[in-house]
């Protein structure tokens, strides 16, 4: 039996993706030689993708540069329905904020970061902003080090086996270290960020399962250092997000059973 690496592919969907995900915050706009370069594709392969992109409304162009329309939202909001994050995390993520009066977060692995799928906030001014899709660094964050636990062994080697930013001093970029962060959230279920990200801000996440047991997201709450200490974080609010990570998995393999009935 063939495996999937053995199957045909289709190239031009390949290198369609390449483009759209060229389009980064460092690179919002860019010409077809750009993009060709970017991408590792001919100039007239670039061309043709993003003409297309643009008849479907992804995307626009000013005569020399293209970039994304709101459009291309579109493509994210269907993952995310597919995850039930609107109909089943999103109402639980705003009672635990209700409940413990702190900013809840639910992320999912995109190597190297994580990245936002549902947020719900205080009323409280946090200095990490950012909405649905925003990326932050997965050494850096409580719910990265519970992510990157997911890793199969192969796939935590090549993780760790490149550079890594530090952003406060107390960011773990030795990779020893990082990797005993890991198992240690792996064994005990939970990981705690105290200011590896930005000075000020503490954070802890729990993982969220699907009904096979896989990782499928994590879930955390992030405070400021100047009113919630370690200790509050694990006393107060690590019960409460687990519970609500328990929830959240419930719910998301109810939906998973209703569909496989219909």
């Amino acid at each position: 039996m063939n495996s999937e690496s053995d199957q045909p592919r289709l190239e031009q969907l390949e290198r369609a993706i390449a483009v759209i995900r060229a389009f980064d915050a460092e690179n919002p706009r860019l010409t077809v030689s750009e993009v060709a370069q970017l991408t590792d594709t001919t100039r007239a392969s670039a061309r043709r993708i993003l003409l297309t992109f643009k008849a479907l409304g992804l995307m626009r162009s000013d005569g020399r540069h293209f970039s994304l329309t709101p459009r291309v939202l579109e493509l994210g909001w269907n993952y995310f329905a597919s995850l039930g994050v609107d109909e089943i995390a999103k109402p639980l993520m705003k009672d635990l904020v209700t409940q413990i009066d702190e900013s809840c977060s639910m992320a999912t692995l995109d190597l190297p970061d994580i990245v936002y799928i549902a947020r719900a906030h205080t009323n409280r001014v946090m200095t990490i902003g950012g909405g649905i899709g925003t990326r932050l660094p997965a050494h850096a964050t409580a719910s990265g080090i519970v992510l990157l636990g997911s890793l199969d062994d192969d796939e935590l080697d090549r993780y760790l086996d490149r550079p890594l930013e530090r952003f406060t001093p107390r960011t773990t970029t030795d990779p020893g270290q990082l990797r005993t962060l890991i198992e240690t959230s792996r064994a005990r279920g939970w990981s705690l960020n105290d200011q590896a990200l930005e000075i000020g801000l503490r954070g802890i996440a729990v993982p969220v399962r699907d009904r096979s047991g896989d990782l499928v997201a994590a879930l955390s709450v992030s405070s400021n250092s100047a009113r919630t200490t370690l200790d509050d974080l694990r006393a107060r609010c690590l019960p409460a997000v687990q519970e609500t990570a328990r929830a959240i998995a419930s719910g998301l393999s109810r939906g998973d059973a209703r569909e496989s009935v219909s």
